[in-house]
């Protein structure tokens, strides 16, 4: 149960990527979030959108995860918790360190929940 928790809270945590990225990106708070001007988001919305729909992905396969029947629900979250540390590892690496607390250090805990507690 506290692995299903945390994959959902991980989910909402993309979901609200998509939405900062894909609707709010040109925005204050999208630009505040990532540290833009007006100017810099103007250039990047497409990028920006693309990203976020690619985080959609992931909040629907987490979800998916949630749902799905033993043992393909612990081989799914597996799989698309693995992609979110990848995603947060290499984001820390080329964006900012901070994702790597957002959005990697999460997705690890969930992967130690679900496969030893």
């Amino acid at each position: 149960m506290i692995g299903k928790t945390l994959i959902v809270i991980i989910a909402l945590l993309h979901i609200y990527f998509l939405i900062l990225e894909m609707f709010l990106w040109d925005k204050p708070i999208g630009m505040k979030a990532f540290g833009n001007n007006l100017e810099k988001a103007k250039l990047t919305k497409v990028l920006a959108q693309n990203q976020g729909l690619y985080n959609g992905f992931l909040a629907a396969g987490l979800l998916w995860s949630v749902y799905a029947a033993a043992p393909f629900s612990l081989q799914l979250a597996s799989f698309f918790l693995g992609c979110v540390v990848i995603a947060g590892v290499y984001g820390a690496i080329t964006a900012s360190r901070k994702i790597l607390y957002i959005q990697a250090l999460p997705a690890v805990i969930a992967l130690v929940v679900i496969h030893f507690f």
